[in-house]
């Protein structure tokens, strides 16, 4: 019976990414309808869909569009900021100072930033949900949401629920909310992962350079 509570905790994560794959299909299938070219936009510039902020044929836009579009660039980059939790959770008693540091500060900042990240996609999403709904991004946006939104359901729960599998759900949810952010975002996506990675790789210089000769304490937790 136990075990069969343990896999349970599962099932709002499978429905997630279920839900997320449908509306990924669908993407594809609005966009060929619509005669679009699903894929990736260049980073901070080129020619934003009308969705996104941008005019027909021409770039940027201005107006409302351009200020819930910078919403979701932003809430794009907190998540990021969320993720390099990863990165110290087992680095709080780390030889070097600075990365105690930055774990200490990552570790108080990280459900904050996991809310902030939420709260920012919901607004972003919702304007462009009754403004431009049969436009093939939007239905990539909703998949990128109903993951971030079982993310931040895993979250919350964490500390509340007994299951040794809830933080792995967490983790794992987090990783498949990247290439549905590559798809819906494209070169933003890229940035912030690429800075994500850049960061674990100050971390392990920074160890390096401090002569790391104990590891850290296991058991850390979010």
């Amino acid at each position: 019976m136990k075990t069969k509570m343990k896999k349970k905790v599962w099932i709002p994560a499978i429905i997630a990414v279920t839900v997320a794959a449908l509306l990924v299909i669908y993407y594809y299938y609005m966009s060929s309808v619509s005669g679009g070219k699903p894929g990736m936009r260049p980073p901070g510039g080129g020619n934003l869909p009308e969705h996104m902020g941008g005019r027909p044929g021409g770039k940027g836009g201005g107006g409302n569009g351009e200020i819930f579009n910078t919403l979701g660039t932003i809430s794009v980059f907190l998540g990021a900021a969320s993720f390099c939790w990863f990165w110290f959770k087992k680095k709080l008693r780390s030889p070097s100072m600075l990365v105690r540091k930055a774990g200490k500060l990552f570790h108080s900042l990280h459900k904050l930033l996991g809310w902030a990240t939420l709260i920012l996609i919901a607004v972003h999403g919702a304007y462009f949900l009754i403004t431009k709904f049969q436009d093939h991004k939007t239905f990539s946006g909703l998949a990128a949401f109903s993951i971030i939104l079982a993310i931040s359901g895993y979250g919350f729960y964490i500390n509340k629920v007994r299951n040794k599998w809830m933080r792995t759900i967490h983790r794992i949810l987090g990783l498949l909310w990247v290439p549905v952010l590559l798809l819906h975002v494209g070169g933003t996506a890229i940035i912030a992962v690429v800075s994500t990675l850049a960061v674990g790789g100050l971390v392990w210089a920074l160890e390096g350079m401090a002569g790391r000769t104990t590891k850290p304490v296991p058991g850390d937790t979010l």
